[in-house]
């Protein structure tokens, strides 16, 4: 399973799904996203093959594409959808595998299924996204609480946002995680822009066995 990551998110709309399109091109990995909520303003999918340049050979297929942007288990049953945790199969690809959830850890999958539990009985390491923004000491620690609680290896956290040293610090402090680095604010994202942030930020290694 060696660069196989889950990556998970302290809240929606963090900068996940960015991370994770450098993660991915960063690993010359393959990108999946199970579940995707919202369908009118693109997918996530979408997304990292534009941002992470990457081919669309690399991009698995979601296993659930559902239109309405909100909780899947919202979505899905608005939609007359069934999502079962044996539709969740992890796909089998030669070299790393980046997956992506939806939203923070503790949202449901289906009414009894939180994102949390499917990353446990997945058994992956999960990587964690946090903005820097204010509250994320909070978010962050409840979150960390919540995986090791199920019994999730934390592979590290990765911040986006401005610096902001104290909170990174006092997150990794307390929590007892490795910090992986910060993907800073890039006004102008394209592949080369996403590249050249990560790798002044991260150092590819710290995701190898």
């Amino acid at each position: 399973m060696s660069g196989q990551f889950v990556i998970t998110g302290t809240d929606t709309d963090i900068g996940k799904t960015v991370f994770a399109a450098a993660l991915t091109a960063a690993l010359e990995g393959h990108y999946w996203k199970p579940v995707q909520a919202g369908l009118a303003e693109g997918t996530d999918s979408e997304t990292v093959a534009r941002l992470g340049g990457i081919d669309s050979s690399r991009i698995l297929p979601e296993r659930f594409r559902l239109q309405i942007p909100a909780s899947p288990h919202f979505s899905a049953a608005a939609e007359g959808i069934a999502i079962g945790l044996d539709d969740l199969v992890l796909p089998e690809v030669d070299g790393p595998l980046i997956i992506e959830g939806a939203g923070g850890a503790l949202v449901p999958v289906n009414p009894d299924l939180l994102f949390a539990d499917l990353f446990a009985h997945w058994g992956l390491p999960v990587i964690l996204v946090a903005s820097t923004r204010l509250g994320t000491i909070n978010h962050s620690l409840l979150t960390i609480e919540a995986l090791r609680s199920r019994g999730i290896a934390i592979h590290g956290i990765a911040f986006v946002g401005p610096k902001h040293a104290d909170s990174e610090q006092t997150i990794c402090r307390l929590g007892d995680v490795r910090r992986l680095g910060r993907l800073p604010v890039i006004d102008h994202l394209s592949p080369a822009t996403l590249t050249a942030a990560f790798d002044a930020n991260f150092a590819v290694a710290d995701f190898m066995p």
